[in-house]
């Protein structure tokens, strides 16, 4: 019978024979190592998302109101990252993060709205 290692630390495994590492100290380090890039990713676009629904959020706090591009700007809203595009039978796209949306007006003005 072929001696099974660790994948993370290399030692000899004693169990099952489908078992790859010795511990969950070693499964837990072995996969924090595989997946730091994406982790990092998904956790600064995660970071991000919150910020802006949390502007959104204290600006907006009955549920429909109008403020400005320099607004959301100033306390750091970022334009770029949203989660949904909702689009009404008229043509007008409103963005969203997660529940909390706006609708860019003329002007720079945008109406801040909840689902």
């Amino acid at each position: 019978m072929e001696e099974k290692l660790c994948l993370e630390c290399n030692t000899r495994i004693n169990g099952r024979a489908d078992k790859k590492f010795c511990n969950d100290y070693c499964r837990n380090a072995y996969n924090n190592r595989l997946n730091k890039k994406s982790k990092n990713l998904i956790r600064n676009v995660n970071n991000r998302l919150k910020k802006n629904y949390r502007i959104l959020e204290e600006l907006n706090p009955n549920g429909k109101r109008k403020t400005t591009k320099t607004v959301l700007a100033d306390k750091g809203f970022d334009f770029e990252l949203i989660t949904n595009l909702y689009h009404t039978k008229n043509g007008t796209t409103y963005y969203f993060i997660y529940d909390l949306g706006y609708l860019p007006l003329e002007n720079d003005f945008y109406v801040l709205v909840k689902k």
